[in-house]
């Protein structure tokens, strides 16, 4: 074994850290899992060393005998039958869980840490399990999560409290607070609620990806997953908070229409828009503000501004499917999937401007998409379906992707005619 593959001092302080890290530390301080006196194996010289390098081997030895640390070391005889008999450092020994977290000078934290645990505890005992799943987050958190704990303590107690987060009235609490620690609200009255660590699930989790993948294919959670309704939201809904209503925004093309006097660019709650009872025939959604903007006038026309995964509030408008309605998204593999999240509730849902012959006539102003979506999709036509294969095995090049906005507007506007 070469001499630097050897266990330094600063080697087996890193061996000390990665417990550290891992927070097997912390656990042994709350939970002693009798594995103190704690023996660190170290690499050392082999038998030939002390004949090949026999300087070096020293020098290593008496770096370690040097060193000031709380541990002991153990001793293997190595070199009997080449240049005589040495010991050298074989292993290192702590005594207790407190002499290896001094060594790496984590005192500190330490003691913080069973602070922090303790104040749980008194909160309620059960929330001391919640620490030891995961006492780096409670150290990261500090007096934040004695605040979240209160707040999971509030909703056991309160249950469906019909609420608006705003009004809760504890000390230090307010909706930036919520946003920020909804994950650790929740796991934290999971171990309130004496539930086993494999359903203590992280919920949320989507939100550290671009876009949830659908649940069931047709299903409504098809497109709640990944659509226009953000973390804080659900977490609302999941604990029986109020929460804002999903707003529609609409303009209506046809100026024969009577609308709130000279109102035409109008936005509703999801709520009103399902019982609209409007004289149109044809809705033109689309995901990109200016295009929602453009859009000329048109007979008997209504245009959807959908905001990208934004279309879940369409759900209960049950008076689209009396209309033909026509989806222009951006042509790429997140383009395809929201058209097929969108048919989820409204199959006859056409798409427009999202062909290859789109694509290919504006390849000059293609982009790369940074997140592909390798998603089933059951719900594309043929010719729909072929095109999302494609981009996403970069038949057209890396990530192809062409954004709606980038598309020669005479060209939009010749294949948004009626009767195209």
């Amino acid at each position: 074994m070469p001499a630097e593959s050897w266990t330094t001092v600063s080697g087996l302080r890193a061996l000390s850290l990665k417990a550290w890290n891992s927070g097997a530390l912390l656990r042994e301080l709350l939970e002693p899992s009798g594995a103190y006196p704690r023996r660190r194996s170290l690499k050392r010289p082999t038998a030939a060393a002390p004949l090949s390098d026999y300087a070096a081997a020293h020098r290593w030895a008496a770096e370690l005998f040097a060193g000031v640390g709380p541990y002991e070391l153990e001793t293997a005889e190595v070199g009997r039958r080449t240049v005589g008999s040495n010991r050298v450092p074989a292993t290192a020994v702590f005594a207790t869980v407190e002499d290896e977290v001094g060594f790496i000078g984590k005192s500190r934290e330490a003691a913080r840490f069973r602070d922090l645990t303790a104040s749980l505890g008194e909160l309620d005992p059960l929330l001391a399990g919640w620490a030891a799943r995961r006492p780096l987050k409670l150290l990261e958190l500090g007096s934040d999560a004695l605040t979240a704990a209160r707040v999971a303590l509030w909703l056991r107690d309160n249950p469906e409290p019909g609420i608006y987060v705003r009004q809760l009235g504890l000390p230090g609490v307010h909706t930036k607070f919520i946003e920020r620690n909804r994950q650790v609200i929740d796991q934290l009255l999971a171990a309130l609620s004496l539930a086993s660590e494999g359903s203590e699930e992280d919920t949320d989790a989507d939100a550290s990806s671009e876009v949830a993948e659908p649940a069931v294919a047709g299903s409504d959670a098809a497109l709640e997953n990944g659509t226009g309704r953000t973390p804080a939201a659900r977490f609302a809904r999941r604990h029986g908070f109020l929460h804002p209503p999903e707003l529609v925004r609409f303009r209506i093309l046809d100026p024969g229409i009577p609308a709130l006097g000279d109102a035409r660019d109008i936005t509703v709650t999801a709520e009103a828009f399902s019982t609209l009872k409007l004289p149109v025939h044809t809705v033109i959604a689309t995901e990109k503000q200016i295009n929602f903007l453009a859009l000329p006038e048109r007979p008997g026309t209504l245009a959807l501004y959908g905001a990208g995964y934004g279309f879940s509030s369409l759900r209960d408008a049950t008076w689209l499917r009396d209309c033909k309605v026509l989806y222009w998204g951006d042509i790429d593999t997140h383009g395809f999937r929201i058209l097929d999240q969108l048919r989820a509730v409204h199959p006859h849902v056409e798409s427009v401007l999202t062909d290859d012959e789109t694509l290919l006539a504006h390849q000059d102003s293609w982009g790369s998409e940074p997140a592909p979506s390798r998603a089933a999709l059951t719900r594309l036509m043929p010719e729909e379906a072929a095109l999302y294969e494609a981009l996403g095995n970069d038949m057209y090049g890396l990530a192809v992707r062409l954004e709606q906005e980038l598309i020669s507007w005479d060209w939009a506007l010749d294949r948004l005619r009626p009767g195209n």
